[in-house]
């Protein structure tokens, strides 16, 4: 405008160019990018970086699109819609899929919400020797050591990555469910301890060794595959 303003029409005009922008930023993107950074490519404040991403997920919800636009590892990204979920499984080659066992998953659990965490201190919370299953975590980008403890020895410490954010779909740590939605009731936990009770009148097999603790090596990763959840 002649005053040197910006009128409505501009504003709108500037606003459908921003999200178009948006859209081609992210399409050829490999990881999440940040709104801080979208908003110095664009030239924008962050805040308006947020206000049109919040217009393009609202658009695609309401269009039913089979891709959403999500906050996710500090950033914006696209990815399918979660009820193509099925489609997708099906698309993927069986193999091509990342796999993790029930012990891997329980080793990256243990350091997901106790973390920063050395691998000694994980390895007694299992009761195993948790190293080669750390090992096996950190080379598929699950884990990382963050920092060393400022104790005798300077342990490394463990905790989990972006990639976990990502493969997780959290925006943060801090978005991980409370422990306390997976803990049985005392009534469960009375239930199995019943369960578990031995007969006096059942005969004991002595040569079977009760709880020795071994090393997990890194086959065991590979037997009793468990899916990692796709994001």
């Amino acid at each position: 405008m002649a005053d040197g303003t910006v009128g409505k029409g501009e504003s709108d005009e500037r606003m459908i160019e921003v999200r178009r922008a948006v859209e081609a930023i992210l399409m050829v993107a490999m990881e999440p990018v940040a709104p801080n950074l979208l908003a110095q490519l664009l030239e924008v404040s962050t805040a308006v970086i947020e206000a049109q991403c919040e217009v393009l997920t609202k658009g695609y919800e309401a269009d039913g699109r089979g891709f959403a636009l999500i906050r996710v590892g500090g950033g914006y990204r696209f990815q399918s819609h979660p009820d193509q979920a099925p489609w997708v499984e099906r698309f993927v080659l069986e193999g091509q899929t990342s796999r993790l066992t029930s012990a891997a998953l329980e080793t990256l659990a243990i350091v997901a919400y106790k973390q920063p965490i050395s691998r000694m201190q994980v390895s007694a919370i299992r009761g195993v020797d948790a190293e080669g299953v750390m090992r096996t975590l950190q080379q598929r980008g699950w884990i990382d050591e963050i920092s060393r403890d400022s104790g005798p020895g300077n342990a490394i410490l463990y905790g989990t990555t972006r990639d976990f954010l990502e493969r997780m779909g959290l925006d943060g740590v801090a978005d991980l469910p409370p422990l306390g939605e997976f803990v049985p009731g005392p009534e469960v936990v009375e239930a199995l301890e019943r369960g578990l009770m031995t007969d006096p009148g059942m005969p004991v097999d002595e040569s079977v060794g009760v709880g020795t603790a071994v090393e997990e090596s890194d086959a065991e990763l590979d037997s009793e595959p468990v899916e990692a959840p796709e994001v």
